[in-house]
Protein backbone atom coordinates (compact mmCIF):
# COMPACT_ATOMS: atom_id res chain seq x y z
CA UNK A 1 0.00 0.00 0.00
CA UNK A 2 1.17 3.51 -0.83
CA UNK A 3 -0.07 6.62 0.98
CA UNK A 4 0.42 10.09 -0.45
CA UNK A 5 0.14 13.43 1.35
CA UNK A 6 -0.15 16.89 -0.19
CA UNK A 7 -0.57 15.47 -3.67
CA UNK A 8 -0.85 17.82 -6.61
CA UNK A 9 -0.59 17.35 -10.34
CA UNK A 10 3.21 17.29 -10.33
CA UNK A 11 4.24 15.80 -6.99
CA UNK A 12 3.34 14.73 -3.46
CA UNK A 13 4.82 16.40 -0.39
CA UNK A 14 5.21 12.98 1.26
CA UNK A 15 4.84 9.35 0.23
CA UNK A 16 4.71 6.39 2.61
CA UNK A 17 5.53 2.87 1.46
CA UNK A 18 6.62 -0.25 3.31
CA UNK A 19 7.31 1.54 6.61
CA UNK A 20 9.30 4.39 5.08
CA UNK A 21 8.36 8.06 4.63
CA UNK A 22 9.82 9.91 1.65
CA UNK A 23 9.53 13.70 1.70
CA UNK A 24 9.77 15.96 -1.30
CA UNK A 25 12.32 18.74 -1.16
CA UNK A 26 11.16 21.36 1.35
CA UNK A 27 11.87 25.06 1.05
CA UNK A 28 11.04 28.01 3.29
CA UNK A 29 7.84 29.98 2.94
CA UNK A 30 9.45 33.30 3.90
CA UNK A 31 12.32 33.73 1.48
CA UNK A 32 13.32 37.11 2.93
CA UNK A 33 15.13 35.35 5.79
CA UNK A 34 18.76 34.28 5.74
CA UNK A 35 19.89 30.69 5.50
CA UNK A 36 19.50 29.96 9.23
CA UNK A 37 15.94 31.32 9.24
CA UNK A 38 15.07 29.47 6.06
CA UNK A 39 16.54 26.25 7.47
CA UNK A 40 14.40 26.60 10.61
CA UNK A 41 11.31 27.02 8.44
CA UNK A 42 12.22 24.00 6.32
CA UNK A 43 12.79 21.83 9.39
CA UNK A 44 9.43 22.92 10.82
CA UNK A 45 7.81 21.83 7.55
CA UNK A 46 9.67 18.50 7.78
CA UNK A 47 8.36 18.05 11.35
CA UNK A 48 4.79 18.73 10.21
CA UNK A 49 4.96 16.33 7.25
CA UNK A 50 6.56 13.58 9.34
CA UNK A 51 3.84 13.97 11.97
CA UNK A 52 1.15 13.80 9.30
CA UNK A 53 2.67 10.53 8.06
CA UNK A 54 2.99 9.10 11.58
CA UNK A 55 6.72 9.62 12.12
CA UNK A 56 9.03 12.21 13.69
CA UNK A 57 12.55 13.60 13.47
CA UNK A 58 13.99 10.90 15.74
CA UNK A 59 13.27 8.41 12.92
CA UNK A 60 14.97 10.31 10.10
CA UNK A 61 17.23 7.92 8.21
CA UNK A 62 18.68 10.23 5.59
CA UNK A 63 18.77 13.93 4.75
CA UNK A 64 19.93 15.58 1.56
CA UNK A 65 20.63 19.29 1.93
CA UNK A 66 21.02 21.61 -1.02
CA UNK A 67 22.58 25.02 -0.36
CA UNK A 68 22.57 27.85 -2.88
CA UNK A 69 26.00 28.81 -1.52
CA UNK A 70 28.23 26.36 0.31
CA UNK A 71 29.66 29.32 2.24
CA UNK A 72 26.38 29.20 4.21
CA UNK A 73 27.22 25.71 5.55
CA UNK A 74 28.04 26.84 9.10
CA UNK A 75 24.96 29.08 9.35
CA UNK A 76 22.68 26.30 8.09
CA UNK A 77 24.22 23.95 10.66
CA UNK A 78 23.20 26.29 13.50
CA UNK A 79 19.56 25.48 12.76
CA UNK A 80 20.26 21.84 11.87
CA UNK A 81 22.23 21.09 15.04
CA UNK A 82 19.50 22.60 17.23
CA UNK A 83 16.88 20.46 15.44
CA UNK A 84 18.52 17.01 15.35
CA UNK A 85 17.75 14.91 18.44
CA UNK A 86 20.81 13.86 20.44
CA UNK A 87 21.97 10.42 19.38
CA UNK A 88 19.63 10.32 16.37
CA UNK A 89 21.63 12.09 13.66
CA UNK A 90 20.73 10.67 10.23
CA UNK A 91 23.00 9.89 7.31
CA UNK A 92 23.39 13.23 5.57
CA UNK A 93 24.86 14.90 2.51
CA UNK A 94 25.13 18.62 1.85
CA UNK A 95 25.86 20.00 -1.60
CA UNK A 96 25.94 23.36 -3.31
CA UNK A 97 23.25 23.61 -5.97
CA UNK A 98 21.54 26.17 -8.14
CA UNK A 99 18.02 26.18 -6.72
CA UNK A 100 14.85 27.04 -8.60
CA UNK A 101 14.74 30.69 -7.43
CA UNK A 102 17.62 32.91 -6.32
CA UNK A 103 15.81 33.71 -3.03
CA UNK A 104 15.77 30.01 -2.05
CA UNK A 105 18.90 29.46 0.02
CA UNK A 106 18.29 25.91 1.23
CA UNK A 107 16.21 22.88 0.25
CA UNK A 108 16.10 19.66 2.26
CA UNK A 109 14.90 16.16 1.31
CA UNK A 110 14.27 13.68 4.13
CA UNK A 111 13.65 9.94 4.30
CA UNK A 112 12.38 8.51 7.60
CA UNK A 113 11.09 5.31 9.16
CA UNK A 114 7.56 5.13 10.51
Amino acid sequence: MIQRFGTGERMSEAVVHNGTVYLAGQVAGDLTQGVEGQTKQVLAAVDALLAQAGSDKSKVLRAEIFLANVKDFAEMNLAWDAWVPAGAAPARATVEAQLYRPEVLVEIIVTAAL
